[in-house]
């Protein structure tokens, strides 16, 4: 099954068929893995033996389609982008039922904004499984295509994340600041 990001843009060339990159970010380097022209995984500072497996973005052969995904995860990391327009699919990580519903949930969430782990379970479909929320998001295979920084425990608690509190904290201050000073 194919999921799509919820505001696709412009479709751009084809990319390889599999590819797994390294590539620098203001939260440490992020190894993404896509298969034709879709993300399969995101992972925040891979460790040691995941990255023999990636090659620096820089060392790929040019392909147009790999530059505007790179343009446009650079552009989000400094606030200039809301949106991705790129598409991912959960279909290798093996992510089903209540897990999959969360996810999609999550994806929905808009940039700047947080949503609780309760929210986020009704919206899913099993109010009373908030704390099976933070289980599924813990599992994202695609963080930050799919915003899982963005749940939070309540109004005032951040919660958990895949790459740390301190990023999750960074990732939500940078995008309520790029609100303030009214970025596209």
């Amino acid at each position: 099954m194919q999921d799509v990001d919820p505001a696709p843009e412009a479709e751009v060339a084809a990319a390889p068929e599999r590819v797994r990159f390294l590539m620098p970010s203001p939260i440490g380097t992020i190894g993404m893995e896509l298969h034709d022209q879709l993300v399969t995984r995101v992972l925040i500072e891979p460790p040691k033996k995941a990255r023999a497996g990636f090659v620096p973005f820089q060392e790929l052969e040019d392909s147009e389609f790999l530059e505007e995904l790179f343009g446009r995860v650079s552009e989000y990391f400094a606030g200039a982008r809301r949106q991705f327009g790129i598409e991912w699919d959960l279909g290798p990580s093996g992510v089903s039922g209540f897990n999959r519903r969360v996810l999609k949930e999550t994806a929905k969430i808009p940039y700047g904004r947080t949503r609780t782990y309760r929210q986020i379970a009704v919206a899913a479909g099993r109010a009373d499984a908030y704390r099976l929320v933070l289980a599924a998001l813990i599992e994202n295979p695609i963080p930050i295509l799919i915003p899982c920084h963005r749940v939070v425990t309540n109004k005032s608690g951040i919660g958990s994340f895949i790459g740390g509190q301190g990023r999750k904290r960074w990732l939500i201050g940078m995008e309520r600041e790029a609100l303030r000073n009214g970025e596209d």
